[in-house]
């Protein structure tokens, strides 16, 4: 039996409300031997009051050494199995502006890059453009035309676009034309089996015209290609554990994610002060919240320990608002670690806490990774988080006689 078999057969209902608020990115490092992380570092009383009262451990989002995306990171956090299901990160982006993929199409995150005159990438993310400059891009990219395919180009936010290519017999298993890094030009596309060969080929012309009708759109004046994907089969999160679940995510990547696990995206606006208004006007409709924050992973990335400090800080500032809903169950995560000292996401585990009437609090009187680390969830699986959840929300029956 699986693990979404036997919630189905315990599950119970309840009058519970679990609200899980993912601070993306989270876990971080010092950037000085001996030194403090970012979450170390950081003013953050009331997450300090509920590691108090609450348990708290630190959660391994896919298998320890793994480094995680942002797709497997939160599929793990809703209690799916981020190495049974490998959903890409190209679908994700495309239902979180809910385009209407269909079963002939493969869906890509694009970025917007820089390139220099021997076409070498000099910024990946284009010095994270106006939206009406990607808008701009978009427009020119919507002139590209490949023969016996149909091209859709969506713009998502700064640098990020969605390219959906439909057609007869195209595959997914694609490698990313990103090399993660400057001072290179992106890959080629290459397929791994006959119908993959077939996306690989559209997508390199793509990338080619891309360059041509992009040359006077600096620093928007390429395009590197990830994620690509066709729409997977997942049971939804009613299905598995019986909750009406709301999402309440400001990018739509996030909001890909809980549209394609079942949750209600709901319009929140474009700040946290809205996201939290918004979920206590919605308290009495839904069991379940998942609420996104992103800036703790956008400073990461950036290398900017200070603002990723203020961040965590702005976040901790807006908690006493959630807590005065009186949620059964509160959970403060993240999806993964992202360290300013590595400007990207990395492997180490994320520091979690679980606040409940029904916990066992720990010995833990702050919230950071050193503390976590004698919490008593100890180290665990993500995918584990909703069962806990579950539990701690008494939604769960016994498990034999």
């Amino acid at each position: 039996m699986n693990m979404h078999d036997l919630i189905r057969e315990l599950r119970e209902p309840a009058q519970t409300k679990i609200v899980l608020l993912v601070a993306d990115g989270l876990g971080g490092l010092p950037l000085q031997p001996g030194g403090l992380t970012e979450l170390e570092t950081a003013n953050t009383p009331h997450l300090d009051h509920c590691a108090k009262v609450g348990v708290t451990g630190l959660s391994i989002p896919v298998l320890p050494g793994i480094t995680p995306g942002s797709g497997p990171g939160h599929l793990a956090l809703f209690g799916y199995d981020p190495v049974e299901y490998r959903i890409g990160r190209g679908i994700l982006e495309a239902l979180g502006i809910n385009f209407p993929v269909g079963h002939k199409d493969v869906a890509i995150r694009g970025n917007f890059c820089t390139l220099d005159a021997a076409g070498k990438i000099i910024d990946r993310r284009a010095g994270r453009p106006t939206n009406e400059q990607n808008q701009a891009a978009v427009a020119k990219l919507r002139t590209i035309r490949i023969p016996n395919v149909e091209l859709f180009v969506e713009p998502v936010k700064e640098h990020r676009f969605v390219l959906v290519i439909r057609g007869d017999g195209l595959g997914d298993r694609v490698n990313d034309t990103d090399p993660q890094a400057v001072g290179v030009p992106p890959l080629t596309a290459k397929g791994e089996d006959e119908a993959a060969q077939r996306t690989a080929a559209v997508v390199n012309q793509f990338v080619a015209e891309a360059v041509r009708v992009l040359a006077d759109e600096t620093p928007t004046n390429g395009v590197t290609l990830r994620g690509f994907a066709t729409y997977p089969q997942i049971a939804t999160f009613p299905e598995v554990y019986g909750l009406r679940a709301a999402a309440l995510a400001v990018y739509p990547m996030y909001k890909g994610l809980a549209r394609l696990v079942g949750m209600d995206i709901l319009d929140v606006g474009q700040t946290l002060q809205s996201q939290i208004a918004t979920l206590a006007r919605v308290w009495n409709d839904y069991d379940f919240f998942f609420l996104h924050y992103k800036y703790t992973d956008s400073s990461g990335e950036d290398g900017n320990f200070p603002t990723k400090v203020q961040m965590i800080e702005a976040l901790d500032a807006a908690l006493p608002e959630i807590l005065q809903l009186k949620p059964d169950v509160l959970i403060v995560t993240g999806d993964h670690s992202t360290p300013s000292k590595l400007k990207s996401h990395s492997w180490h585990p994320v520091p979690t806490l679980l606040v409940a009437d029904t916990c066992r609090p720990d010995e833990v009187t702050q919230f950071s990774e050193k503390a976590c680390l004698h919490g008593g969830l100890g180290q665990f699986p993500a995918k584990h988080l909703m069962l806990l959840a579950m539990a701690h929300a008494q939604r769960l029956g016994k498990y034999g006689a």
